[in-house]
């Protein structure tokens, strides 16, 4: 960033968010680098596809890059914060790192870059009760365990697809966390110079495209010789193929593996399985939460001219 930033109003942390998965205090204590990444995200809307792609332009197409370990979630219960803070500060790399917090709930700073992607809800809802659907035994005692009696605990999914998504609809992101806040507080700031506002649509429409995009804001070059490389590491189909380098702990925390954390990565399912009633209440509640520009973005991925 060249431009004079001294009249910019930077975002302020405003509150904690403890949940089964998060504790926002971490951030309290975090040492900013002035070049650090941080992907931003509600969960299932396209995170581990941006951490391939960052890992993919800072290490100019490499393969046996191990993201989930390159790029943790910085906000999660596990490991503790003080072993996470540690190994952070030990990486010699440019850094990744993933938050799913609000951007209320966050320190941020002027001189990181900050890469925030979105996805239609419904689609993100069909996702992550896979992604729930499939955790072991193990994931919901690790993270029960590490919680504490204020939180709520977290367990297995106790309904069908459908009455899953109602409660995530009509509670507000139950039994995870809150999707449209996370939306509208990243939203808020999409104006912010250090701050690329993205869409899970968009980029597999044009994932080239998106990629050049994405390396242009972060300041990093593309060496054309690599390109092709770059796109092929950055497929679906790879992706899926080396799940074990971008699931955490190799993909041990899901019944199936690597493969079962890296699943389909399409859009669409839902729409031949909610009725339009459940298909027009997440819409009337889209614009209701976040007003039209947003939720015309959010269901599109077209920003507002």
């Amino acid at each position: 960033m060249n431009k004079d930033t001294s009249s910019i109003k930077w975002p302020l942390k405003k509150r904690e968010v403890y949940h089964s998965h998060f504790d926002s205090t971490i951030w309290n204590d975090f040492p900013f680098r002035d070049d650090d990444i941080f992907i931003a995200t509600y969960a299932k809307s396209g995170t581990t596809w941006i951490q391939q792609i960052v890992s993919q332009l800072l290490f100019n197409g490499e393969i046996n890059r191990n993201v989930a370990n390159m790029s943790p979630w910085i906000d999660f219960r596990l490991p503790p914060k003080e072993i996470k803070l540690a190994t952070i500060a030990e990486q010699q790399h440019r850094r990744f790192l993933k938050t799913h917090l609000p951007l209320d709930a966050l320190v941020y700073s002027p001189k990181a870059k900050y890469l925030y992607i979105a996805r239609d809800g419904r689609d993100v809802l069909w996702s992550y009760y896979h992604h729930h659907s499939s955790h072991t035994e193990a994931v919901y005692e690790m993270l029960n365990e590490a919680c504490g009696p204020d939180v709520e605990p977290f367990k297995p999914p106790q309904d069908d697809i459908i009455e899953y998504y109602r409660k995530w609809l009509e509670q507000d992101g139950y039994p995870i966390w809150s999707f449209w806040e996370n939306i509208a507080t990243w939203w808020e700031y999409r104006h912010l110079p250090n701050l690329l506002m993205l869409h899970f649509n968009t980029l597999k429409k044009d994932m080239p495209g998106e990629i050049r995009r994405i390396a242009q804001f972060l300041e990093i070059p593309i060496d054309e010789n690599k390109w092709d490389l770059i796109l092929k590491h950055c497929s679906f189909d790879y992706m899926k193929e080396h799940a074990e380098q971008s699931s955490p702990l190799g993909g041990a925390l899901w019944k199936g593996g690597a493969k079962t954390f890296i699943n389909k990565g399409t859009n669409n399912r839902w729409r031949d399985v909610l009725s339009e009633a459940d298909s027009t209440r997440y819409e009337k509640l889209a614009l209701e939460k976040l007003g039209p520009e947003c939720a015309h973005w959010l269901a599109t991925g077209k920003m507002p001219t």
